[in-house]
């Protein structure tokens, strides 16, 4: 039987009945999970007068169902320390254009990557303990330990010497998030995942990383650009399915370009270990060898240890947790929020979700998350940001025609540089109402210009006020704001141009 949804008056009422109820629990709040949303939900309750704890899984760079630590993937084994890694890669490709500019450079230019690697471990574990040094000045209680709901109103965490412990909580708040997840291949125990590939002992000279999505690029990117040998292999005849067609074939063009050998429409099938390294096995009989395999083949709802199909708690088939508009479950008393609900799994969605569960439950102001123009990056080289719809989007969803607009250009710094590699903007404009519904940029600091677009379509600007908008100049950012030729125009009930 499905849930029933709230409606604003509903949850109010419900609200209230429970705050009627004199029954003592231990909190107010108990918190399972402190990655980026458990942690914002946790300070925000705490902040509006709750009584909060949280539990987290010890500290470990390589997380595990026994390991995990203040901050989640975000911090400790994601976005941070990919993003450093990256800004590590970009500088290969820095070096090779500064001798146009004047830089005479030793053709010798070593790479350290285990100093790199210890600059990163440095950094995620200041993050670390800020997240604690948060948690500890709102008043909120950390602690240690695997977190599983045994009632309504009831966690037991296990602590790091196995003892168990209960806690009642008039409110509990899933927070685990996800975890990457492997094809079932033989050989696959011999590849690695992304929390891995975060923590190599030593660089991956030869890497092969299967996967299309952005965590499969970025790390092809990174490897590359570090001087490795990368081959990436990708189910579709394109990579980064989802995204703008456009946008992906640029993308495509780009890690070519920088030397990553691209395998479309092709799989693994074996991995086998040999004195010389991984062999690898393509769908098309091809072997291949390899320091390393990265399957970078998709992330699960990190759900299965917590009992709550014992408790009644509804999952998908996916095993993610069924929420309403309020991020609420089926049981009045238990709700979730971030990767775990596989809603948009996105840090900044997750503490969208967080500071609206917040807003409902403690604050006073029953408040719904805002799924619409969330804008994101792929922190390829050069980076791909979006925010809105794609141009296939937008005609699938269309009421009239859609007008496309473009620009495609050699930014100024490759034109010394001599790099041949091109950047593209696009703005998808609906003709009825002139209003801008899409954006998309793939190059450099395409996500910093992103999130002031993404403003804009928040605000619901027209294609007219981008117009009058006067550009930066000379920059790169200035383009959308000078489109003002439609590149096409694509009449309603028209079907995308393709489907890649």
């Amino acid at each position: 039987m499905g849930r029933k949804m709230l409606t604003d008056g509903e949850l109010d009422k419900a609200v209230a009945a429970e705050e009627a109820t004199e029954t003592h629990y231990d909190f107010d709040l108990f918190v399972i999970g402190a990655g980026s949303g458990g942690v914002r939900a946790a300070r925000f309750s705490a902040n509006n007068g709750a009584k909060v704890g949280i539990c987290e899984l010890p500290f470990h760079p390589i997380s595990s169902e026994e390991i995990g630590g203040v901050g989640g993937t975000c911090v400790i084994r994601g976005c941070v320390p990919k993003k450093i890694l990256v800004y590590g890669a970009t500088y290969g490709g820095e070096l090779e254009d500064a001798r146009n500019y004047g830089w005479e450079i030793n053709e010798n230019v070593d790479f350290t990557w285990k100093k790199l690697l210890q600059k990163k471990t440095d950094e995620i574990l200041r993050l670390n303990n800020i997240y604690k040094r948060l948690l500890a000045n709102a008043a909120v209680k950390l602690y240690e330990g695997e977190g599983r709901i045994v009632g309504p109103n009831e966690v037991e965490v296990r602590q790091i010497d196995g003892t168990k412990i209960s806690y009642t909580a008039k409110h509990i708040l899933i927070a685990t998030g996800s975890r990457a997840q492997k094809p079932n291949i033989p050989g696959h125990e011999l590849a690695i995942t992304s929390d891995e590939a975060l923590s190599l002992e030593e660089f991956p000279k030869r890497a092969v990383v299967l996967g299309g999505g952005y965590i499969a690029v970025e790390f092809a990117s990174i490897w590359r650009g570090m001087g490795g040998t990368v081959d990436l292999f990708f189910r579709k005849e394109l990579p980064l399915r989802g995204f703008d067609d456009e946008m992906r074939a640029l993308v495509a063009r780009n890690l070519e370009g920088r030397g990553v050998n691209l395998h479309p429409q092709t799989s693994l099938t074996q991995l086998i270990k040999t004195d010389d390294g991984i062999k690898v096995i393509s769908s098309h009989g091809e072997e291949f060898m390899a320091d390393v395999v990265l399957f970078a083949t998709g992330r699960n709802p990190n759900t299965k240890r917590l009992n709550l199909e014992a408790v009644g708690v509804e999952l998908d088939q996916a095993g993610a947790v069924k929420v309403d508009e309020y991020s609420r479950t089926n049981i009045p008393s238990i709700w979730a929020v971030g990767d775990a609900t596989n809603r948009i799994n996105l840090t900044p969605v997750a503490l969208m979700e967080a500071t609206c569960f917040a807003n409902t439950v403690f604050g006073g102001k029953p408040t719904k998350a805002d799924y619409s123009n969330v804008a994101c990056a792929v922190f390829c080289i050069p980076p791909l940001a979006v925010v809105g719809l794609s141009e296939e989007e937008a005609v699938e969803k269309a009421t009239g025609d859609i007008l496309v607009f473009t620009s495609g250009f050699n930014p100024m710094k490759n034109t010394i540089s001599g790099r041949q590699e091109k950047s593209l903007m696009k703005l998808i404009v609906d003709e009825q109402t002139d209003k801008v519904i899409g954006a998309s940029m793939c190059g450099p600091d395409a996500a910093e210009i992103m999130q002031g677009i993404a403003i804009a379509l928040k605000c619901e600007a027209t294609k007219a006020q981008f117009d009058s908008t006067v550009g930066i100049h000379p920059s790169s950012a200035e383009e959308f704001v000078t489109m003002r030729t439609v590149t096409r125009r694509i009449a309603y009930k028209a079907k995308p141009k393709t489907s890649l």
